[in-house]
């Protein structure tokens, strides 16, 4: 892969090999030369887990104490007052049919979608559109409910959805490059958190293998796991 040259000035910049604590590591990400965009900072895990066995699956959700800097569009399924209800907490598509159609042609100009339960059964066949780019309304991670208004402010509030994929990695927006390092770190924090409550009963061994911060167009900063938990507990 051919990299530009701010990437690899980014890249000379940093002991690579070495693990920083989380504020090393922040300090790091905002001295490296800036894009011409305010980029996304990301947190990507390496786990332990065995994604093939249906009790290490891990896939949640949380709202960042600091939101993510997104404009995030959403997506709502509703009914009569539940759409009501959706529309006046500021879902940017509120319907059924009309939506359905729209998606099933190869529309997807939004970022998460919301249902209420008793119309998963009407929207299932959007499963095999919306499945694979982590769209589908899924009641773990609280996309689907009754309480549409609720999940309508979550999402627009900062709430970040993950899944571990089959090579036990996740990836997770943590905000924006020019947030201020201290809501980064608590974004982080918060993560992390929810990360080690996620660890399954039924696994053995080391369950963060790796943790690394990086931008989305930067080289990865690698972090010290055990000082990482530390900081979550803190």
């Amino acid at each position: 892969m051919k990299h530009s040259k701010r990437y690899k000035q980014a890249y000379s910049m940093f002991d690579r090999q070495k693990r920083f604590d989380l504020d090393e590591a922040l300090k790091v990400l905002k001295s490296l030369p800036a894009s011409k965009f305010d980029e996304t900072v990301e947190i990507h895990f390496n786990l332990g887990v065995d994604p093939r066995k249906a009790d290490q699956q891990i896939r949640n959700s949380l709202v960042l104490p600091h939101g993510t800097g997104k404009v995030v569009r959403v997506l709502v399924f509703a009914e009569g007052d539940k759409a009501d209800e959706a529309r006046q907490a500021g879902a940017d598509y509120v319907g059924l049919d009309d939506l359905i159609e729209k998606i099933t042609g190869g529309w997807f100009d939004f970022d998460m979608v919301i249902s209420t339960p008793n119309l998963m059964g009407r929207i299932g066949k959007l499963g095999r559109i919306l499945g694979p780019r982590g769209l589908m309304p899924n009641p773990k991670v609280g996309t689907v409910t009754m309480d549409v208004a609720k999940a309508v402010e979550e999402a627009k509030g900062g709430k970040v959805t993950y899944r571990v994929d089959k090579f036990a990695n996740l990836h997770i927006p943590t905000g924006k490059l020019s947030f201020e390092a201290d809501k980064l770190k608590d974004n982080i924090k918060a993560i992390l958190a929810a990360i080690i409550k996620d660890r399954p009963a039924t696994m053995k061994g080391v369950y963060m293998k790796s943790i690394t911060l990086c931008t989305t167009m930067g080289p990865g900063i690698k972090l010290q796991v055990a000082s990482a938990t530390l900081e979550a507990k803190s």
